[in-house]
């Protein structure tokens, strides 16, 4: 169970939070610097002493606090180096008194994650509106674009998190990808998509019971390419990316299918990956009428 946070929301970041466990560290900075090596201790130091580490009873954490197993400590995510904007603009399509649309450019990630905190939909969007409960409902990659749907009131989103859990949202993606003669479309591809082993990042189709299903169809083709429709039944990540690459049409720009590439540190703009989450249909739970969003974006 999340705990009540005792830090406020902060450039539109909420706190982070951790669950103590048992150690050996004397006190809060030692145990601070050896948990969050990318942070130098003198940060954590200054961090302490501005008062930004607070455990559940709301306490100003010292360095010399004592570490204290069994308490919930919250604090800021921060980047030491700092972040640089990324160059591309989220639209919101519709908000209302329980949920908000977004349309999300390729390249920005959804959620902070590893080195994006304040470069990212959630925390944008949560300046943008001063909406402190924003919580996006379903995943989206960072590479990928189109529609993404949050909740900002809590008492509702359980609701709405649960028609992903049915598979009661229809969902439909369009790509890019090359054209295959031999290949009959429409199609239902099934498989069993797992993570591989090692790499966290990935997926792969491994042997067993199918866990995703995704119908495919070529809408038109452009050249020696295509553009397809893709319907997912399940959501598996990197569904769309590995059912589509394991038919031999891996979609354009994948870094990471069939094969993963190196990549830079920088991303290259001009080749954003061509996957975009067009339209999503449902019922809505709280009232039963149709609700039907539909990205404005291109591939």
């Amino acid at each position: 169970m999340r705990p009540t946070p005792t830090l406020p929301v902060r450039d539109g970041l909420a706190p982070s939070y951790l669950w103590l466990q048992p150690g050996p560290w004397p006190d809060m900075l030692s145990f601070l610097a050896e948990r969050f090596t990318a942070v130098p201790p003198p940060v954590w130091r200054e961090r302490l002493l501005r008062g930004e580490v607070r455990n559940q009873r709301g306490e100003a954490l010292r360095p010399e606090t004592p570490y204290r197993s069994g308490d919930c400590i919250f604090y800021y995510r921060q980047l030491p180096q700092g972040e640089a904007r990324i160059p591309v603009e989220e639209k919101i399509l519709h908000i209302d008194d329980h949920l908000l649309v977004a349309d999300k450019p390729h390249f920005l990630p959804v959620i902070p994650t590893g080195r994006f905190v304040q470069e990212t939909l959630l925390v944008r969007l949560k300046k943008a509106t001063g909406l402190e409960h924003l919580t996006p409902i379903h995943r989206l990659d960072r590479e990928t674009a189109g529609v993404i749907v949050f909740s900002h009131h809590p008492d509702s989103r359980g609701k709405y998190q649960s028609m992903f859990q049915r598979r009661a949202m229809y969902k439909v993606y369009e790509a890019i990808a090359p054209l295959r003669a031999e290949l009959a479309l429409p199609l239902v591809h099934r498989s069993r998509v797992e993570e591989i082993p090692g790499q966290f990042f990935k997926m792969h189709e491994a042997p067993g019971e199918p866990n995703s299903e995704t119908h495919i169809s070529l809408v038109e083709p452009r050249g020696e390419l295509g553009l397809y429709r893709l319907e997912p039944v399940t959501g598996r990540r990197h569904q769309l990316r590995v059912h589509m690459a394991s038919l031999g049409i891996p979609i354009l720009n994948d870094l990471f299918y069939p094969e993963a590439v190196p990549v830079g540190v920088a991303d290259d703009l001009d080749k954003p990956l061509k996957l975009l989450a067009r339209s999503l249909f449902f019922i809505d739970p709280l009232d039963g009428s149709e609700r039907h969003f539909r990205s404005e974006r291109t591939l």
